[in-house]
């Protein structure tokens, strides 16, 4: 369950999230939508503890969440706008960076990584560096990586803004699956069709949030 209580973010004296409230129970999705500058971003960044909220609070299952280590400790994972990969590393090793500082078996590690490139469409594409790879593969890559976590929460910003139509749809589908697993997942978004498959709908606008259509 993601719980977002009277949250505000801004930097100096500019308002990014002006007293955003809502909560994500496990199982569903919610797409947040809007206008560049809007604070999707500051909003979901906010959830995952990367950045401090003026005001108010972000509790995942109970647990309020103060910094980025103790949001990834309790299953917060973040796909960040702009993806967020090493370049000089491969896909591969993209994917498996934060799998291995979970102290997994590296045969679970290496199963679990071709699964999910499997899944975003690129198993031949895993040793290919990301600097070689074109812009919509690189999300796509960015996207693997946060399924691979398999995370409570799931936070994905503009992840389909590069792609086009089969590969968007097989995006949302995958987000999709993972809500079913059981996480709660966040997808900021200017995509209408990506918005419209969303079990909720809200916009951000100057920084608040207003209801399309509500869980």
């Amino acid at each position: 369950m993601i719980s977002v209580k009277d949250v505000t973010v801004a930097y100096g004296e500019l308002v990014a999230v002006a007293d955003v409230s809502f909560d994500v129970p496990p199982g569903f999705v919610l797409a947040v939508s809007g206008p560049s500058g809007a604070g999707k971003s500051s909003l979901l960044w906010a959830i995952a503890g990367a950045v401090p909220v003026r005001s108010g609070k972000v509790v995942v299952d109970g647990l309020v969440i103060a910094d980025r280590p103790s949001a990834a400790a309790h299953g917060v994972v973040l796909i960040p706008q702009g993806n967020g990969l090493a370049r000089v590393l491969t896909a591969r090793e993209n994917l498996s960076l934060p799998l291995l500082t979970e102290r997994k078996p590296a045969e679970d590690v290496e199963r679990v990584i071709e699964k999910s490139l499997t899944d975003v469409g690129l198993a031949e594409s895993g040793d290919h560096l990301v600097e070689e790879l074109s812009g919509g593969e690189q999300q796509r890559v960015a996207v693997a990586r946060g399924i691979a976590q398999q995370g409570k929460v799931i936070l994905a910003d503009e992840s389909t803004s590069e792609l086009d139509g089969t590969n968007r749809e097989r995006v949302v589908d995958l987000l999709r699956a993972e809500a079913h697993r059981g996480a709660a997942v966040v997808i900021a978004t200017h995509d209408s069709t990506v918005a419209d498959s969303a079990d909720g709908h809200a916009v951000m606008d100057e920084g608040r949030l207003t209801w399309v259509r509500r869980l």
